[in-house]
């Protein structure tokens, strides 16, 4: 992918958006639709990854604006060295409601974006309307989740003998081009979805465009969750949050739903709505259910 002089990848420049400056200048992407109302803000998944929330956007757009934008270093926004903190990355959210003059904002997180979400709700609840906290892991340790995770992901890509010996094949490789790393990206992903006959279409489409994965900007934010997740003080901090949440998850998330129950338990004001058909991104594979959770908020 060829970049502009400022390190912005060339085709992020047609797309629709604007920039929004950090406040140690670096500079995000970001877009919000023509058309009054209060938006709903978007955390992407990753880390790492860039927004990838067209279709919710598409599916809310009759009711309520969205505003996207890709965190630092990924995707539309300007290349970057970090740092990659949750505590940056909760500044660069907080220059983003600046951006567009929103005094509160309703967040909805993805994943690691659910994570976001709630650091920045935990850092700023006045600044916070409502809180989806969507297919997260919870707040306990990785040790609640994460060796069921990778057990699901191995059986769940090893339905297809070959598929799983191809992300094996492209793991191994001391060195990847842009087709063999999307090739494996989106083997990955396919393991997200509990409709197997299109499970590796729906993660094609995840794909596209392609922005290629931070992958030091995955690291270090996966290393620091370990150190700092699970603790009684994150505990403490939520059992305090007076802002209305709302939890959805698919049942078929590979992640076990048992380890949100951390999260679920603890705060004072929360909703949970399950979609049993569906996995970790639960827009795809129930719309109209996620629809529902999500203006029923």
């Amino acid at each position: 992918m060829t970049k502009a002089a400022d390190g912005v990848p060339a085709d992020a420049r047609a797309a629709p958006g604007e920039a929004v400056t950090a406040d140690d200048g670096v500079r995000l992407w970001a877009a919000r639709p023509d058309g009054g109302g209060d938006p709903l803000v978007l955390c992407h998944g990753g880390p790492g990854l860039w927004d990838m929330f067209g279709d919710v956007a598409a599916l809310l757009a009759d009711r309520t604006p969205v505003v996207r934008w890709d965190q630092r270093g990924c995707g539309r926004s300007e290349r970057c060295a970090g740092p990659w903190t949750t505590a940056r990355f909760v500044a660069d959210l907080d220059a983003v409601r600046r951006h567009f003059g929103l005094d509160r904002m309703a967040l909805l997180g993805h994943s690691w974006g659910a994570q976001l979400a709630l650091s920045y709700t935990l850092a700023h609840p006045e600044r916070v309307s409502r809180l989806v906290y969507v297919s997260g892991t919870g707040i306990g340790p990785d040790a609640d989740w994460h060796p069921v995770y990778t057990a699901g992901f191995l059986a769940r890509l090893g339905e297809s003998p070959e598929r799983l010996a191809r992300w094996r094949e492209l793991e191994a490789l001391p060195e990847r081009d842009e087709a063999a790393e999307r090739e494996r990206a989106a083997l990955r992903w396919s393991v997200e979805f509990e409709d197997r006959e299109r499970a590796l279409e729906h993660a094609r489409r995840m794909a596209e465009p392609w922005f290629g994965v931070n992958q030091a900007c995955n690291r270090a934010l996966n290393e620091e969750r370990k150190r700092t997740w699970g603790t009684p003080g994150l505990r403490a901090a939520c059992a305090r949050l007076d802002v209305p949440v709302l939890i959805v998850d698919g049942a078929r998330d590979i992640r076990p739903r048992t380890a949100v129950d951390s999260l679920a338990a603890v705060l004072p004001r929360v909703r949970r709505v399950v979609l049993p058909a569906a996995g970790h991104l639960p827009w795809v594979e129930d719309p109209a259910g996620f629809r529902r959770a999500i203006l029923a908020s």
